[in-house]
């Protein structure tokens, strides 16, 4: 039996770098069980050459990006997307186009790193960053046993995704104690 391939579309404000990061995290590592797929509410119309350079100096690709519109997959006979991740506060809060298929919707809030200002290296850092924490969430998405899950249970793992990883990052930084087994 032939695993299915998952369709998911990763939308920030001007599809130029924490969606484009997204996109190609998950093209490689995710390669044979999703497609990934990028777009924006606004769409700059290009491609913030910082994100490109990150995904290559990590070893991703870099070819075959462009920022594009939300409208694109909204449209009849666009890919009918199974999970639909937004990646920056402003696109989170927009109101959505609907969504052919009815896909499993999260939100994992990313600063954006092309808000950063400062010297070059600090411009950099900011996306490397970004890419950090991207992986790192990819990482933990693409493992989920997908095919077990329906929509609604998928989209409340999503969320806890969020959540573990947010309080993993407090008691990292001693914000918060760690829970005991009796709590």
């Amino acid at each position: 039996m032939t695993e299915r391939t998952y369709n998911v579309l990763f939308l920030c404000t001007g599809n130029s770098a924490r969606s484009i990061l997204a996109e190609g995290i998950l093209r490689k590592d995710g390669e044979g069980r999703f497609t990934a797929y990028s777009a924006g509410s606004q769409p700059k119309g290009t491609v913030n050459p910082l994100a490109l350079k990150v995904l290559g100096d990590h070893g991703y690709p870099t070819d075959g990006y462009r920022s594009k519109s939300w409208d694109e997959f909204a449209a009849l006979g666009a890919p009918v997307m199974d999970f639909v991740l937004t990646v920056c506060d402003s696109a989170a809060g927009e109101v959505c186009p609907v969504w052919p298929g009815h896909p499993s919707i999260a939100h994992w809030s990313i600063e954006d790193p092309a808000a950063v200002e400062g010297s070059d290296a600090d411009k950099e850092q900011a996306f490397v960053r970004a890419f950090q924490f991207l992986k790192s969430r990819i990482g933990t998405f693409v493992h989920l046993p997908l095919a077990s899950l329906d929509r609604f249970t998928m989209g409340t793992r999503i969320q806890q995704l969020v959540m573990w990883k947010r309080q993993a990052r407090l008691q990292q930084v001693g914000l918060i104690r760690p829970r005991s087994r009796m709590e």
